[in-house]
């Protein structure tokens, strides 16, 4: 008998390639946040766009769209989003001057509605714009207290999270 986690014997090992199909599928997960920092777990909508696309073994990468937000994995407990947010502020705090809020100042485009958000983009550069999480089995592949969190530091506002997926459908039915 083969040990745990081997692949079959070599005549098994081709009827496996030949069942399971090659997953590669892009979703968005609209998210739509009401308060200035908004900590929203995207874990679920993940797990649904997974099974959605029928992936079983490979992984997604899940990436935010705006400048102004960020990713982890972390733990979902409303003690710890709360030491989060005073962390945040203490590194970025919202009241401080920024010279990205002078529009006097600024060199790029302007927006007709351009915030003053100069501390929302400091912030998010303490978090990652990307995070690769596993599939095994159908089902993501994190830890017993693991989520993916999204972090908005400007919101209020429509937001969206690309996830690109990849790897394999689980085998067919017999026939």
């Amino acid at each position: 008998m083969p040990p745990a986690g081997s692949l079959p014997a070599r005549a098994d090992r081709s009827r496996f390639r030949r069942r399971a199909r090659p997953i590669l599928a892009h979703r968005l997960l609209r998210v739509a946040t009401t308060r200035p920092m908004e900590i929203v777990d995207l874990t679920e909508g993940i797990a649904s766009a997974v099974a959605g696309a029928g992936l079983w073994l490979g992984a997604v990468s899940v990436h935010t769209r705006h400048t102004t937000t960020g990713l982890f994995v972390n733990e979902h407990e409303p003690q710890l989003l709360l030491d989060l947010e005073a962390l945040f502020e203490r590194l970025a705090p919202a009241g401080a001057a920024y010279a990205h809020d002078d529009f006097a100042r600024r060199t790029g485009p302007l927006a007709p509605d351009e915030r003053r958000n100069g501390h929302a983009h400091c912030r998010a550069m303490f978090l990652r714009a990307s995070e690769i999480v596993h599939v095994s089995g159908g089902v993501l592949a994190l830890g017993r207290w693991q989520r993916v969190l999204f972090v908005d530091f400007d919101g209020g506002q429509p937001r969206q999270v690309s996830l690109l997926l990849q790897g394999a459908g689980g085998p067919d039915e017999p026939r």
